[in-house]
């Protein structure tokens, strides 16, 4: 009895390891090196398709600005290029592999070999790279036969002996590493090679067709169905002889199996994930009207999502108009420690919540950036980079404010090769390296307590003698054993240097070299002295500068502080009517995300009010009641057909007696009076006609 049960077990166990793979999503996401690798040289090898690979972080805003874009193009290029994406906090061996230093980084592989590279969140070049790699990857799926090229040199050169024939060949095959066989680039080359000394190419065949790319599904289906087979063969003879143990079953072939049904599962999981935290709800995406909107509220971060709670729970529907990147709160890698209510969570985090609590009241986003505002007339008619254009009543601009940069020599040629504002992006790219931060304030000393995680050093750049951070931050910068402070000091240049280039084989197109840091000369404000620091990375935070150059000096800006919104008192009103300002792009001094939220509902509430004492956004509405009152006159004019025994017998339910009917606007006292007129005419001339009949 207890043998039987083992044997049913057994067979069991074998049924869930052959079950069918799930679908795979359009960008997959890959979980260690050996599945990236397996993947390229299946690839290179089975079906010829170029791979695109994004490397990127869940704190990294231009990565999550990026990503919606890199899914629809993975849906648009199927069948004809592999997407997938490589989280660098957890695969942090493949981006140190590709030398990857900064985020978002594209990679694109064609015939197993990196063919283009760039960094940055530039939907145009992504497309571009990849129209590219797919032109590579379809121009080098050839093949080229020995006997094709005996055919070819027996035209062109008789006197070429068989022998020497074959010499070339197998140098084709050699240069193509596939087996004897002169495929791909290394075909593709010799080709050109003897088109260009006998002027005709020699005859190939594809390398991989539509059919053979599905080979290995094939494949794995028959290793299913034989072992599904030999599993029913063994059950059987099992039932008339000894039982089956799981001795008789080689331990590899369990492994391996139970490998590829982890694998399988994984990837089912990856595609549910990205279904839910890429895709925004059709609910929540801006549709245009025909009618102009309340409000357009232009920033995601915490002072643009609370005006967006608050002017949404006021009725006003408002339309957030950002890149979805959520501000510099999107950006935190520290727990937010200093906004009422929140702890053990990041910025992302609560940006997150923000976003979702805005959507719940009706809150709809358009994921674009604003070039222009027209303020000249009204309603405002606000401009999209896309080349869209929303009308509305009233504008916040809650655009926050970006990183300011040294401006000394190297730092700009040196930005995303090392130089960068974003440590929680970036940071992991630098693991146990020596890195650089410049600042004293709150962000530098966040900065450097991130960075000291994974970090061999930290080396913080201070101009004072003393941080400008609260008292918290600054304790725990100093309490680390891997943060050294420089006091008194000013960072003057970024050196830098070029890896060496990648080895290139006949054929291939060479890389370009990478720049990379090297050091940052450091000067003493006491002394006079410079000195040279090594580092890998240098992190600038040293402030911010307002997001209001788009405005183009329509709204007047504060006296004290360049770029920063003027506003009227304690109000978050401009200088222009109907336009109002939250959040960092009016707030020079405090700058913190509870104070922004703060200024986000001021303006919401700002918002109402004027709209209410202008008589403002009811267009929609007074459309609809002027519909309404068209159909009812409509009504009582066409009530004139024979008799209705249901719709008399119910004349006047439901009314009240006393109730007197709302006098008609004149354009409608006119529109019935020419009814009449026809009706008067219609009837005279069945008068006439009788008349005439008798």
């Amino acid at each position: 009895m207890a043998s039987s049960n083992f044997v049913i077990l057994t067979v069991l166990l074998l049924s869930l390891l052959l079950l069918p793979a799930s679908c795979r999503p359009a960008v997959r996401t890959i979980r260690d090196t050996s599945q990236f690798d397996s993947l390229l040289k299946k690839h290179s090898e089975e079906t010829g398709l170029p791979v695109i690979v994004d490397f990127y972080s869940e704190s990294c805003g231009p990565c999550r600005q990026i990503a919606p874009a890199y899914k629809k193009l993975a849906k648009e290029m199927e069948g004809k290029a592999v997407f997938v994406k490589v989280d660098v906090n957890s695969q942090h061996q493949l981006s140190s592999r590709y030398g990857v230093r900064s985020m978002p980084t594209f990679l694109f592989f064609v015939g197993g070999k990196k063919f283009k590279e760039f960094s940055g969140a530039g939907e145009q070049q992504l497309r571009q790279f990849t129209d590219q790699s797919i032109l590579k990857a379809e121009r080098e799926n050839v093949e080229l036969p020995f006997e094709n090229l005996m055919e070819y040199y027996a035209v062109n050169d008789p006197m070429k002996a068989e022998e020497d024939v074959e010499k070339v060949h197998k140098a084709c095959a050699k240069q193509s590493k596939a087996k004897g066989a002169c495929v791909g680039g290394a075909a593709a080359e010799l080709g050109r090679k003897l088109n260009k000394k006998y002027s005709k190419r020699p005859k190939t065949v594809k390398r991989f067709t539509p059919q053979e790319k599905s080979k290995e599904e094939n494949s794995e289906k028959a290793e299913k169905d034989t072992g599904k087979q030999k599993q029913k063969k063994q059950s059987s003879k099992n039932a008339g002889s000894s039982p089956l143990t799981l001795s008789s079953i080689p331990k590899e072939d369990l492994l391996a199996e139970l490998e590829k049904r982890n694998l399988a599962e994984a990837e089912a999981r990856d595609e549910a994930e990205e279904d839910d935290d890429t895709d925004t709800p059709p609910s929540s995406t801006y549709t245009p009207s025909s009618f102009p909107e309340r409000v357009v509220i232009i920033g995601s971060g915490p002072a643009g999502l609370s005006a967006a709670v608050y002017a949404a729970r006021a009725g006003l529907k408002p339309v957030v108009v950002a890149p979805p990147m959520g501000g510099q709160l999107q950006g935190k890698g520290v727990d937010v420690e200093n906004y009422p209510g929140l702890f053990n969570v990041t910025g992302p985090e609560v940006v997150s919540k923000m976003r979702e609590q805005a959507m719940m009241f009706g809150t709809v986003f358009e994921g674009d950036v604003v070039t222009k505002i027209e303020t000249d007339e009204r309603p405002f008619k606000v401009e999209l980079k896309e080349g869209k254009r929303i009308e509305t009543h009233a504008v916040i601009v809650a655009t926050g404010a970006d990183s300011v940069w040294l401006g000394v020599e190297g730092e700009y040629e040196h930005r995303g090769a090392g130089v960068s504002s974003c440590a929680t992006c970036d940071g992991h790219l630098f693991r146990d390296q020596t890195v650089v931060v410049v600042g004293g304030g709150d962000s530098a000393m966040e900065d450097a307590l991130v960075l000291s995680r994974t970090s061999k050093e930290v080396v913080v750049v201070v101009r004072r003698d003393v941080l400008r951070a609260s008292k918290v931050l600054a304790d725990r910068v100093q309490e680390k054993s891997n943060i050294k402070i420089v006091w008194n000091s000013t960072v003057e240049e970024i050196k830098g240097g070029v890896l060496p280039a990648e080895a290139v084989e006949e054929g291939e197109e060479p890389t370009e070299p990478k720049k990379v840091v090297k050091a940052a000369v450091v000067k003493n404000s006491s002394t006079g002295e410079t000195a040279e620091i090594a580092c890998d990375a240098v992190f600038v935070a040293i402030g911010h500068s307002p997001n209001t150059e788009f405005l183009g000096g329509q709204i007047k800006e504060s006296s004290e502080h360049k770029g920063y919104l003027a506003v009227d008192g304690m109000s978050s009103r401009t200088s222009v009517p109907g336009i109002f300002a939250a959040g960092d792009s009016a707030d020079a001094v405090y700058r913190q995300a509870i104070t922004s939220a703060g200024s986000g509902a001021m303006a919401a509430l700002d918002v109402e009010r004027y709209l209410s004492e202008h008589g403002l956004g009811n267009e929609e509405e007074e459309f609809e009641r002027q519909m309404m009152e068209e159909m009812m006159a409509d009504e009582v004019v066409d009530d004139s057909g024979g008799y209705n025994a249901y719709e008399n017998a119910n004349a006047g339910a439901g009314r009240k007696e006393s109730s007197k009917a709302p006098e008609k606007p004149k354009k409608e006292e006119k529109k019935e009076e020419k009814k009449e007129e026809k009706k008067e005419e219609v009837k005279k001339e069945e008068e006439d006609e009788e008349h005439i009949e008798l």
